[in-house]
């Protein structure tokens, strides 16, 4: 399958890989026509495997390529370093804007006591923020691609479309709570995902027009992804002291999947 599509133009697949990663976004909020009540127990695990997976594809697929591709040895490694560094301050920039950002499921049932407005201004500026955190997940595999490398970008495309799945999830629930109907929600939480390709196009374009940026632009969306695995996604898992070690668990089941098929798509 990876072979027919090196027929095709990179820019055509990258794109379209990094719609249906962010598309992913719409099939886990499907869950809520399934289940109202998602237990903290089933979404911790699923937030940790998913940190697992996202964890597996920045190393094997944007770190270790971003040190090969800038040379290798001591200057590879200086680049990847540079990179990763000035990725996550552009995701530590951009939370100075959207504050409180993480998954904040457990923080929302406690907010019963806040006016109805003034928690619907929460849920919303949570929307906004998973939105903004997208955008570097999508840069991700636009750069994936960028060099022709249409395995590494696939890798890239499944490790953050499995993300995306409980990031859904997420987004569709506290607006259930807020009365919006299910069709609603599943179309708000599709739509924060659909940043993604924008950031697809942007990764996939900076490389082709400047090759020489590859290893920079690579490290730069493991930086990001690195920060939005650690400063979201796992301290969301680990909230509930009961369910941590699961989420652990997970965590590394995920990272272990995601490095098998890295290492085997090709």
């Amino acid at each position: 399958m990876v072979e027919f599509l090196y027929q095709y133009n990179i820019v055509a697949v990258g794109m379209l890989a990094s719609l249906l990663s962010g598309l992913a976004t719409g099939a886990g909020g499907l869950f809520i026509f399934l289940k109202r009540h998602i237990s903290k127990r089933m979404l911790d695990a699923a937030l940790g495997g998913a940190a697992g997976v996202m964890l597996a594809a920045t190393s094997f697929s944007l770190i270790v390529p971003a040190i090969e591709k800038g040379g290798g040895g001591v200057k590879g490694a200086f680049i990847a370093l540079i990179g990763i560094l000035l990725g996550g301050l552009f995701l530590d920039l951009a939370d100075k804007v959207f504050p409180d950002s993480n998954l904040m499921l457990n923080s929302m049932d406690a907010d019963d006591n806040l006016k109805n407005g003034a928690r619907l201004r929460k849920v919303w500026l949570f929307i906004f923020a998973i939105t903004v955190h997208n955008f570097p997940e999508g840069l991700a595999v636009g750069v994936g691609f960028g060099d022709g490398d249409i395995i590494n970008g696939l890798s890239l495309a499944i490790g953050i479309g499995l993300q995306n799945f409980p990031e859904g999830l997420a987004v569709a629930l506290p607006l259930l709570r807020e009365n919006y109907p299910k069709w609603k929600a599943l179309l708000i939480a599709t739509a924060t995902g659909l940043v993604e390709p924008i950031g697809g196009l942007i990764g996939i374009g900076v490389v082709q027009i400047a090759k020489p940026l590859l290893p920079y632009a690579l490290a730069f969306a493991a930086g990001a992804m690195l920060f939005v695995i650690s400063h979201e996604i796992i301290p969301e898992s680990q909230s509930d002291q009961k369910y941590s070690k699961l989420a652990t668990h997970a965590l590394m089941l995920g990272f272990v999947v995601m490095m098998f098929l890295d290492n085997t798509l090709g």
